[in-house]
């Protein structure tokens, strides 16, 4: 048995005990007392827990006035927060000297020259200034090691997921202060999703593989963050690196951006989804 293929039996193992991953959720496609359908799920070898919330599929219409549907996808509740990412960037994952070993090791970005929080603030906050070869590249990660195949949502999807949320909930330049804020704070929109609009603006996967971020951020203004806002990377977000390349991984002057990612609602490994039959019921 590969290495891999013990991973996802340890996987199955440890939600199934509540061990290692813990896995709750009410019964699909209904509502309950418990509000939106959530799987909270701990990173692998940490204390670190993230929220994935079921959001519902839906349709829009593209920019040439056409119309889009959306599938149905379980999306993490906030923004990446430094206390996940930071799991992937330092292999606080893996056993001391670990790292990179074996057929499963998975490439890490480089470490950061300085503190990549720009001094806002890190445990609850948003992980921000990577590129979005970097978020990509957790999301591999995450697969590699939980089995869940996370990815960057695309931007109609995005856009289909922030509406409805309120400006007024919202860290714009109005009322965030020049700089990130801990995530969750502001009231949910939608299916329970956290900071769609403002804090910091997120990565999408585009079409044409342009560094698309959507969202707004604190550093904009109200009416520039919105479900369709977004902002195109350019040189001057990584001018400062003096690195030749640049680097792959971080964007030395852009402090404003960061990612969340979803899960194709039918791509949910199973085990996971089943490991809710295994949880003792909530007293009446």
């Amino acid at each position: 048995m590969t290495r891999a293929a013990v991973r996802r039996t340890m996987l199955v193992c440890t939600v199934a005990c509540l061990t290692g991953f813990t896995v709750s959720r009410p019964a699909l496609g209904r509502e309950t007392r418990r509000g939106p359908e959530i799987l909270r799920i701990r990173a692998p070898g940490t204390t670190v827990v993230f929220e994935l919330v079921r959001a519902p599929g839906g349709e829009l219409m593209d920019g040439a006035g056409e119309p889009v549907v959306v599938g149905g996808m379980w999306v993490l509740t906030t923004e990446v927060t430094w206390d996940l990412y930071d799991v992937y960037l330092y292999a606080l994952d893996e056993p001391e000297g670990g790292e990179g070993a074996g057929a499963d090791a998975v490439t890490r970005p480089s470490k950061p020259y300085v503190p990549p929080d720009r001094g806002f603030g890190h445990a609850g906050y948003p992980a921000i200034g990577m590129t979005r070869h970097a978020a990509e590249s957790f999301c591999v990660w995450l697969e590699a090691k939980t089995g869940i195949p996370a990815r960057l949502p695309t931007p109609d999807e995005w856009t289909l997921l922030a509406r409805g949320a309120d400006i007024a909930e919202g860290w714009t330049a109005e009322n965030a202060g020049g700089t990130t804020h801990p995530v969750g704070k502001k009231s949910a929109s939608g299916p329970g999703l956290h900071d769609m609009i403002g804090n910091v603006a997120e990565w999408v996967a585009t079409r044409e593989g342009r560094p698309v971020a959507m969202g707004g951020s604190y550093r904009d203004a109200a009416e520039d963050n919105g479900p369709d806002s977004s902002q195109t990377q350019t040189s001057a977000w990584n001018t400062s690196d003096p690195q030749i390349p640049k680097s792959r991984w971080w964007l030395a002057d852009c402090s404003w951006v960061g990612f969340r990612f979803v899960v194709d609602a039918e791509k949910m490994p199973a085990e996971i989804l089943d490991a809710q039959n295994e949880e003792p019921a909530d007293d009446e």
